[in-house]
């Protein structure tokens, strides 16, 4: 069942979305060579307890952790671990949702450690491209399938990356999943109908080389790009309003000025 939230429910989504923009930013001066994954998963507890927030990650479907921290060929759901201890080049991937007084939000942001490469700032400055072609396609009216096929169209025909099929955005609040399915691939016109109100992700993850992902970490979590490919990750959690797309996880005022939410008088 699709839901479509109040305005007073959308604001409490942007309450949370601010406290995980916030976390997001503080990473900028934690994550360097020669700290482990480990810390990126203390500094977010830590955050969200300060801030009256709940990490929703930890015990979903049996899930320790309140972030995922994928590194390089890691596409998601990567475990933070006290043995890995990032170098300069990693492409790390930091995914987690917030529990704010019964409000959800839900964002992953890519950071590269120390010293990049152009090959890993093209792909990350494509895939941030693609999350926001994404969420411009996101209007009342238009279909789930017009999402989809932008970001397809970018990164695989303009761009020739993977666009990963097997792990996709979805609908949040009150709860983390929630129908619709929101693929990062599609035919224009297909799809659900988009309506003022509903809430979803869009979080295009998007690999150097093959879409295809492989699940065989012995953790049973873990998903890694089939060909050993670097894959990179955006997500935002947005609203459709009458006015356009509205992101409620925003990190850049300036950057999302068209698409900031307004809190209502």
């Amino acid at each position: 069942m699709i839901t479509l939230k109040s305005p007073r429910e959308i604001e409490e989504m942007a309450k949370s979305g601010a406290i995980l923009a916030g976390m997001h930013i503080g990473l900028r001066d934690i994550i360097k060579p020669g700290i482990s994954s480990w810390e990126i998963e203390k500094f977010a507890r830590k955050y969200f307890k300060e801030h009256g927030a709940i990490a929703e990650q930890i015990g979903f479907e049996g899930y320790k952790y309140a972030t995922c921290v994928s590194v390089n060929d890691e596409i998601c759901h990567g475990f933070p671990r006290k043995g890995l201890i990032l170098k300069d080049g990693d492409l790390v991937k930091v995914d987690t949702v917030v529990n704010y007084h019964g409000a959800m939000s839900d964002s992953c942001w890519s950071y590269v450690v120390g010293k990049s490469t152009p090959e890993i700032d093209r792909l990350m400055e494509v895939t941030k491209k693609a999350m926001y072609l994404g969420i411009e396609q996101a209007q009342v009216g238009n279909r789930i399938g017009d999402i989809g096929a932008a970001i397809q169209h970018y990164t695989e025909d303009e761009n020739g990356y993977g666009d990963v099929r097997e792990f996709i955005g979805h609908g949040i609040g009150p709860t983390m999943h929630e129908s619709p399915s929101v693929p990062h691939y599609g035919e224009k016109g297909k799809g659900v109908r988009l309506r003022e109100g509903m809430t979803i992700t869009i979080e295009p993850m998007i690999n150097m080389g093959t879409w295809e992902a492989v699940m065989d970490d012995p953790n049973g979590w873990t998903a890694r790009t089939a060909d050993g490919s670097l894959s990179c990750q955006f997500e935002h959690t947005i609203v459709i309003t009458k006015d356009g797309p509205k992101i409620l996880t925003s990190q850049d005022p300036e950057l999302d000025a068209k698409y900031l939410y307004h809190f209502h008088k």
